[in-house]
């Protein structure tokens, strides 16, 4: 799929000197960065939600056995 995006001038020049060096297309270089973008931001996410109860004195199977018993 492709994208319209505007790039400053001084970063496209950063891009298209990466691209001579590494050999590979300046839409490649894009692409890379945009996964790791994503990846970094997931990783954040798993980060947060990482000990989200860790600050609750209730025990796991306690609290577990509590809401079953509900049924």
């Amino acid at each position: 799929m492709r994208a319209l995006i505007d790039i400053g001038e001084a970063e496209l020049k950063a891009l298209d000197e990466i691209a001579r060096e590494e050999k590979v297309s300046r839409a490649s270089l894009i692409r890379e960065a945009v996964d790791d973008f994503l990846k970094r931001r997931d990783r954040l996410k798993d980060e947060e939600a990482f000990g989200l109860w860790g600050d609750q004195a209730a025990d796991g199977l306690a609290y577990q056995e509590k809401l079953r018993s509900e049924w």
